[in-house]
């Protein structure tokens, strides 16, 4: 008997063992399958913005705009928004992604029909191909996507009538075929779900069917005024954010004393609609110059700069290695949160639509045309160093100047050394410090020998380095004092990093970098910002109160307190404090160059410390950890 439990047990086993094998490899069968298609897609489908779909890499993991199943077996979402696609989808590539639900081209340059072969996705629930030139009319039989919640094939040209088999999607939420050229009557479409609709600027005639007139009457814009001719019954859907229209049920007959109270109110409510209007855009003006909640259209002033219609070559300008599968509209319609306010603008934090986070930069008082512009970020763009924050993405129009950058979840060096002292806050030891002056003065030295050794960073302050994957400084706002207005002054934190001349010619060089950063080392080693207040309320800069205690031989007195719990580091503060001095002597030319601080710096400690930056960045190929440069 116990020889037939143990046989029996064994067999068990062996079978699970073997069943794991078998869906291993129906797994590995599967992905590879979905990998073909995608590359079959890729290479059949001209396109202007490289991705990263390498066949020697995982699908999964590392292919922009590509999700898979937690199993890591199929492919289910593709969302390559502004990618630059031309011409038709290539048939029997997308197709061939079986467990496919989510598929999102807008904002490309895709014409021909709509791709039947879609019709193989059966388990497609939001279909996103607004904003490209599609033509033809729409598939007639719609059922065969029986799972999707929402479609928006808005701003194409597709013609011919509107399917009725919309109707048999019992589970759409949203609709919009906006911006079409789509004509006959609108269909009766029962469907209890939709909460969106959006049949405006078609060629739509005919009276509104019952079961849309719960609807308001701008979802039918710029059809056949017929369409207008009725009266919302019954709107209990959504279509602005928090804000519901009330039902206009069984609306009889008014008395004129009824109706008079109505129009008094009315007046009344608008003339104070129009007072918290008028009070909302005067206080907005006051207080920041941007979009506090969300990047709005409005806010990004649309009307000139985004419009598709009047300048469509206005696009997000990718550099090489972004792995964001993004575009303008996303950055639009992004959940945003202002990050702060910079010598050259706004910086805000914005979350997309696949909850991955960026920061949008926006720049104010830029002074050059388009191609200069563009020419600087291209030198900006193509600095690749493991210590030089890369620029993502840009975008020009006449009225919007943006710039991306990855976001650093554990923010500015300014933050660490000066933000709130709270529970949950560690002090900076001084290897950490020693790090991040070893890290950005190599950032530093690397943008000087750009441009043929003229490139200015024009920004350098503890607000603009952050930590890089091993912990070194990393740089970041660079280079763009040549494309903006004459020097502004200074927000008042950052006027202790301005070089004396900055401050006479409002021109930066780099010599004046170099006292900018020897300011910074001045912040690592103290403790105290560039420019701060005492117990009195006596405004004291950080580079003259040093200079006068070291004067009186108070040496001691100018290190952070933090610091001097650390043994055996004094002769390396004293040596760091030395190098600093050098670097904010008040004439230029007696400042050393930023090659010589970076070396300087590395010698402080001659260990492996200074060695382990190099190799640990090069294993792992310096990939940002998600923060917010550029504030």
């Amino acid at each position: 008997m116990e020889k037939l439990e143990v046989f029996a047990m064994n067999f068990l086993l062996g079978s699970l063992f073997l069943l794991s094998i078998v869906r291993g490899s129906v797994a590995e069968t599967l992905a590879q399958n979905d990998k073909q298609a995608l590359l079959d897609f890729m290479s059949n489908f001209p396109h202007l913005r490289s991705l990263n779909w390498n066949e020697q890499f995982p699908v999964c993991k590392n292919w922009t705009g590509i999700t898979c199943s937690e199993d890591g077996s199929r492919v289910i979402s593709v969302r390559l928004p502004g990618v630059g696609f031309h011409g038709p989808i290539p048939q029997n590539t997308l197709s061939r992604l079986a467990a496919l639900q989510i598929l999102s081209l807008r904002s490309n340059a895709i014409n021909g029909s709509f791709p039947l072969d879609l019709g193989n996705l059966k388990n497609l629930t939001f279909l996103y191909l607004q904003y490209n030139n599609f033509s033809g009319p729409l598939p007639l039989d719609f059922s065969v996507w029986r799972n999707l919640t929402v479609v928006n094939l808005s701003s194409n040209g597709f013609n011919g009538s509107i399917p009725p088999s919309f109707s048999s999607l019992n589970q759409l939420s949203a609709l919009n075929l906006a911006n079409n050229s789509l004509s006959g009557e609108v269909p009766d479409l029962h469907l209890p779900n939709l909460q969106v609709l959006n049949l405006s600027y078609n060629n739509l005639v005919g009276n509104v069917p019952k079961s849309l007139q719960r609807f308001p009457k701008s979802v039918f814009f710029g059809n056949n005024e017929s369409l207008l001719d009725y009266t919302v019954t019954n709107y209990p859907v959504v279509l602005v954010p928090n804000e519901k229209i009330p039902n206009s049920k069984n609306v009889g007959r008014l008395s004129e004393r009824a109706l008079l109270g109505i129009v008094i109110a009315v007046s009344v409510l608008g003339l104070v609609g129009f007072g918290f209007l008028l009070f909302v855009c005067l206080l907005r003006r006051k207080t920041v110059d941007g979009f506090p909640g969300k990047l709005e259209k409005g806010d990004m002033s649309p009307e000139k700069a985004i419009s598709r219609s009047q300048d469509a070559s206005n696009k997000l300008v990718f550099f090489e290695g972004c792995n964001s599968a993004f575009d303008l509209e996303d950055l639009l319609r992004a959940s945003a949160e202002v990050l702060g306010k910079g010598t050259y603008g706004m910086a805000y934090k914005a979350i997309l639509e696949d909850a991955s986070m960026v920061v949008v930069k926006r720049l104010k008082d830029v002074n050059v045309g388009k191609k200069e512009f563009e020419q600087q970020m291209d030198v900006i763009g193509n600095i690749k160093h493991e210590n030089v924050i890369e620029l993502r993405a840009y975008y020009y129009s006449k009225d919007e100047k943006l710039m991306v950058y990855d976001y650093y979840s554990q923010g500015s060096v300014a933050s660490m050394l000066h933000g709130k002292r709270g529970e949950n806050r560690t002090p900076l030891d001084w290897e950490t410090r020693l790090k991040i002056a070893i890290g950005a003065a190599r950032g530093i030295t690397c943008i000087h020998t750009e441009s043929g050794g003229k490139l200015v960073h024009g920004n350098v302050k503890s607000s603009n380095i952050f930590l890089n994957p091993q912990k070194y400084g990393c740089v970041s706002d660079l280079g763009l004092s040549p494309i903006m207005s004459a020097l502004a002054p200074p927000i008042a934190r950052a006027a202790g990093y301005r070089a004396p001349e900055v401050t006479d010619t409002r021109k930066a060089m780099q010599p004046s970098d170099v006292y900018s950063f020897g300011v910074i080392l001045l912040e690592l080693l103290t403790g105290k910002s560039p420019v701060h207040t005492t117990n009195g309320d006596e405004v004291i800069h950080l580079v003259r109160w040093v200079h006068s205690v070291v004067r009186e031989e108070w040496t001691a007195e100018v290190f952070d307190i933090q610091l001097l719990r650390y043994p055996n580091i004094e002769e390396e503060l004293v040596e760091m404090l030395q190098i600093a001095m050098s670097c904010v002597v008040r004439i230029p030319d007696q400042r050393p160059r930023m090659s010589e601080v970076m070396k300087m710096i590395e010698n402080v400690r001659a260990t492996d410390l200074t060695n382990g930056a190099t190799s640990e960045a090069k294993s792992e190929n310096s990939t940002p950890i998600p923060s917010s440069p550029g504030t």
